[in-house]
């Protein structure tokens, strides 16, 4: 299986086959998760234990060990970037945006997209600044 190098943009991709096209299964639900600890208010449990602006260890072990195949990699041709995407809820229930809590740090991982054509949000969404227009048109990706 493939291996990301950049966790927040694992994120971007698990959001678009897990959230968006539904084909990564089944959705992780941090509520569920924290419900079977016996759990039942995400968010209260964040501001509870000081962990309101990070991302949740059990969204952080699922979502790091979660393994996509090369198959469904391939499927990606296009993706949001976006302060409000469901997998930001999943990993930090409280997130306000107003952080570089889901900042990209690199485009390494593009190698494991081949077919990626497309990236929206990327002159606006404040994620972190490798979507460069160059870096991106250099790899055939339109970026807007």
């Amino acid at each position: 299986m493939p291996a990301f190098r950049d966790f927040n943009f694992k994120l971007l991709v698990i959001e678009k086959l897990m959230y968006e096209d539904k084909t990564l299964t089944p959705a992780f639900s941090i509520d569920e998760c924290l419900r079977a600890k016996g759990i039942d208010d995400a968010q209260l449990y964040a501001f509870d234990n000081d962990l309101a602006y990070t991302v949740l260890e059990e969204a952080r072990a699922y979502f790091e060990a979660l393994e996509i195949s090369e198959e469904l990699l391939a499927t990606v041709d296009t993706f949001l970037v976006d302060g409000g995407h469901q997998v930001y809820y999943e990993c930090s229930p409280v997130w306000d945006g107003e952080d570089d809590l889901f900042d990209v740090g690199s485009l390494d991982d593009l190698d494991l997209l081949p077919n990626l054509r497309r990236i929206v949000g990327t002159r606006d969404c404040g994620l972190g600044v490798p979507f460069k227009a160059e870096i991106l048109e250099a790899r055939g990706i339109i970026a807007d």
